[in-house]
């Protein structure tokens, strides 16, 4: 079972890790590593675990970690008696994404609201046919949609920034 739970874990890592590498514009090891550390979770991952599970050299490892560090993307702790550092998820960066897709949303949305008033012009004042004018319940749905979207991924933001999750 547990050798079983070890496999999901790592094939998560390389999926995630594929993913982070391009919407992060990470290396593949920078990736993998922040892979490994957003789903260790809360208890954090050490230097010593990456460099074995992770099969890197301790060089590779520790460039990677520190790069991610500087990104802000990870953070340690230590913990009482113990010299070895836990890496954890910053939660910032996680609030930063969430920051980024509302960003790109809103520009989706003004672009449509744009499209959809000159649509409306020319519907109002160039096209005489109903046949031929513009059909504008698909800019109105996505609209709808944006919004929606914007207003649960704010909701969202809120929680993480009030500490209602533990990542």
């Amino acid at each position: 079972m547990k050798e079983n739970i070890c496999q999901k874990k790592m094939g998560l890592v390389e999926k995630l890790g594929v993913h982070l590498e391009a919407r992060e514009q990470l290396a593949p090891v920078a990736a993998r590593i922040l892979a490994y550390v957003i789903l260790t979770g809360k208890r954090g991952a050490t230097f010593e675990d990456m460099v074995s599970i992770l099969c890197a050299s301790k060089s590779t490892i520790s460039t990677h970690i520190n790069h991610l560090q500087d990104l802000n993307k990870i953070e340690y702790f230590t913990k009482t008696g113990d010299r070895k550092k836990y890496f954890i998820i910053n939660k910032g960066t996680i609030i930063q994404h969430v920051d980024r897709m509302i960003s790109h949303w809103q520009e989706e949305r003004s672009i449509h609201l744009e499209i959809k008033e000159y649509k409306e012009k020319q519907n109002d004042l160039k096209i005489e046919k109903e046949e031929d004018k513009f059909d504008l319940s698909f800019h109105n749905d996505y609209v709808k949609f944006i919004d929606e979207a914007s207003s649960s991924v704010k909701e969202l933001r809120e929680k993480l920034i009030n500490n209602q999750f533990h990542i």
